[in-house]
């Protein structure tokens, strides 16, 4: 398949997201993605651990006083005279409840092509607003507005919820693009442009999709310098229970054959053991070693260009 784009832009996605109506499902959140994306196929691939971010501020009845909890008290303050007890007494008075957004980021994968970097990756996220803390602790009043806002000893209470949940868009990565600029602003070759190139001349690449199992998330940091560096991250989206592969010492020829081709099996594609021996955690690295000793004698169960990418492993190891 020839190298293609996904042409719609990150507003159009916002727009989609803001049309869902409050509390509907993740189901039909992706069928109107995909009928605004009709010219590839999109799925889920996975959703993100629960994260939860300042909300806003409520009274005792849920009435809704502010949205964004950091703004209201910074104007409050102002309002107030800049006199901190001032505001603390109101917030006691008013019974305040401060909230949080608690959400969890949906990733859809929109499929572009065959190679394992021919896809956008689109992330949203799924918010919920429940109530959190009494905005004021009568018996540990804060000493300055940040600790107003965000207490490190919270008079927390029983949490209920605020409406329905929500869809925000976060970001769109078209992937080979994405990888194009980690090449240009990494030395040497990237782990992760490693992996997927090695993904594209295996036997793995002929047959399945890398982002059917594997995904990337982009993501940044601060440098020692004040930079800003760019990186990448493997993200293992498999729904299914894999066995661990550890030493096989002693195992070789058809036995250590037969283990391989059923984690493959269970993987779903073949020469999968290596791909998830390169993330680690599931498979050892020596079993690489022992298949590398068997296709250096007397066996060869391994196609030629898998046995190609593990002796390019053996010779310049990397992990992901």
């Amino acid at each position: 398949m020839t190298e293609a784009r996904l042409a719609i832009a990150g507003q159009d996605i916002a727009e989609c997201c803001k049309k869902i109506i409050p509390g509907q499902t993740d189901e039909l959140l992706q069928n109107k993605l995909q009928q605004l994306i009709s010219d590839f196929p999109l799925r889920l691939a996975m959703i993100g651990d629960e994260w939860y971010k300042l909300g806003g501020v409520v009274d005792m009845n849920g009435t809704r006083i502010a949205n964004d909890i950091t703004e209201w008290v910074e104007r409050s303050y102002i309002e107030c005279g800049q006199n901190l007890q001032t505001l603390i007494e109101y917030a006691l008075e008013q019974k305040l409840i401060a909230t949080k957004q608690t959400g969890k980021t949906l990733y859809f994968v929109v499929q572009t092509g065959d190679r394992a970097e021919d896809f956008t990756l689109i992330e949203i996220d799924k918010t919920h607003e429940v109530s959190d803390r009494m905005l004021v602790d009568e018996a540990n009043p804060p000493d300055d507005l940040e600790e107003f806002i965000d207490p490190i000893h919270p008079f927390c209470i029983e949490s209920f919820g605020f409406g329905h949940s929500r869809y925000a868009y976060r970001r769109k990565t078209d992937v080979a693009l994405f990888m194009g600029v980690i090449d240009e602003r990494h030395p040497g070759e990237h782990s992760v442009r490693r992996f997927m190139d090695d993904w594209n001349r295996s036997s793995a690449g002929q047959v399945a999709r890398m982002s059917e199992d594997w995904i990337i998330r982009p993501y940044s940091h601060t440098g020692r310098f004040g930079e800003q560096i760019v990186n990448v991250e493997l993200v293992n989206t498999h729904k299914h229970h894999l066995p661990h592969l550890e030493d096989f010492a002693g195992k070789k020829g058809s036995a250590l054959s037969n283990v391989l081709t059923r984690f493959d099996r269970q993987a779903g594609h073949p020469f999968a053991w290596f791909f998830y021996m390169l993330k680690g955690r599931l498979v050892s690295t020596h079993i690489a070693e022992s298949v590398f000793r068997d296709i250096s004698g007397d066996f060869a169960y391994l196609p030629k260009r898998d046995e190609a990418v593990l002796r390019d492993w053996i010779a310049t190891p990397y992990n992901v």
